[in-house]
C-alpha cells in the first residue's frame, strides 16, 4: 500500500493508519515534554519513580515469602508499574519508546535525551535505595526471602543466558509502555502495567531497576554474601542489555513502521 493510498484510505492523511497516527502524536507530544524537563523535574520524578517501585517490590517479597509462587509475586509486584501509571513519575527503562521517537522526529536533541536517560537512572537508584532500607527495617521477616531473591541477580554471571534475560527485560518494559500509548483506555494501561510486571518479576527478566532494589535490600540485612561492588559488576551488563533490548527489539522496529510519518515530522521541525 503506498503512502498515497494509505493517505486517502485513513482520515488523518496521514502514510500510516489512524491507529498508528494518534499514537504517534501522543508519543511525541509526551516525549516533548519529558525531554524539556529541568533537572530538578528529572531528579524529583525519577527519586519518586524509585521509591514506587521500591513499594512494588515490598509486595513482591511479600507475597514470594507466604505463597513462595513466583507468578503470584510477578502479578503483586504491578503495584509499582500502576504507580509509576497513575503518579506520573518516570522509570529509566521506560525512556527507551517515547523519548527515541521524540528525537528521531526532531522534537528534541540527543543532549537532552542523555540528561534524561542519566537523572533518570540515578534518581531512580536513590530514590528506591531510600525506600528499600526502610522496608528492611520495617519487616525483619522479609530478610531471608530478600537474599534469595536478590542472590539470583547478584550472584549471576556474565553469560549468553544473563545477556538474553537483560534483552528480554528490556524488551518487556520497552513492550509495555509500547501497549500504554497505543490506547487511551485507562484500563487498558492498567492492563499493560500488570502484563509488563507478570513477565519482569514473575519470570525473573534481568531489568536493572527492579533487581537493584532487591539487591540493595538484601545488602541491607547484612546477611547477604555479595556486596556493591558484587551490584555494581551485575548493574554494568544488566543497564546495557536492558537498552539494547528496549532499543533494537522494539523502538527500532516502531520507527521503521512509521518512517514516512518521521520524515514529515523531521521537516516540520526544520521548517520551524
Amino acid at each position: 500500500m503506498s503512502g498515497t493510498s494509505q493517505r486517502e484510505l485513513g482520515k488523518s492523511n496521514s502514510p500510516i493508519e489512524d491507529s498508528l497516527e494518534d499514537t504517534f502524536n501522543r508519543t511525541v507530544d509526551e516525549g516533548s515534554q519529558r525531554l524539556h524537563r529541568r533537572w530538578r523535574e528529572i531528579l524529583v520524578t525519577g527519586f519518586f519513580g524509585g521509591t514506587e517501585v521500591a513499594m512494588g517490590v515490598l509486595a513482591y517479597l511479600a507475597v514470594l515469602n507466604a505463597t513462595g509462587n513466583q507468578l503470584m509475586a510477578g502479578l503483586a509486584f504491578s503495584i509499582g508499574f500502576l504507580a509509576l501509571l497513575l503518579g506520573h513519575s518516570e522509570l529509566f527503562t521506560e525512556g527507551f519508546l517515547v523519548p527515541v521517537t521524540t528525537v528521531a522526529a526532531k522534537r528534541a536533541s540527543v543532549a537532552q535525551l542523555f540528561k534524561l536517560w542519566g537523572g533518570t537512572l540515578a534518581a531512580n537508584l536513590v530514590g528506591g535505595w531510600v525506600i528499600m532500607w526502610l522496608i528492611m527495617l520495617g519487616f525483619p521477616k522479609l530478610h531471608a526471602q530478600t537474599v534469595e531473591s536478590a542472590s539470583h541477580f547478584a550472584t549471576a554471571p556474565l553469560s549468553a543466558e544473563t545477556v538474553a534475560l537483560g534483552l528480554l527485560g528490556g524488551m518487556a518494559i520497552t513492550l509495555m509502555t509500547r501497549m500504554q500509548h497505543g490506547t487511551d483506555s485507562v484500563p487498558g494501561k492498567i492492563a499493560a502495567a500488570v502484563a509488563g510486571a507478570f513477565l519482569l518479576a514473575g519470570l525473573q527478566m534481568f531489568h536493572s531497576i527492579l533487581d537493584s532494589l532487591l539487591i540493595f535490600g538484601a545488602i541491607f540485612t547484612g546477611e547477604a554474601s555479595f556486596g556493591y561492588l558484587d551490584w555494581l559488576k551485575w548493574f554494568g551488563y544488566t543497564v546495557v542489555a536492558n537498552v539494547a533490548g528496549g532499543l533494537i527489539l522494539v523502538t527500532l522496529l516502531r520507527l521503521l513502521r512509521s518512517k514516512e510519518r518521521i520524515e514529515e515530522e523531521r521537516e516540520e521541525a526544520d521548517a520551524e
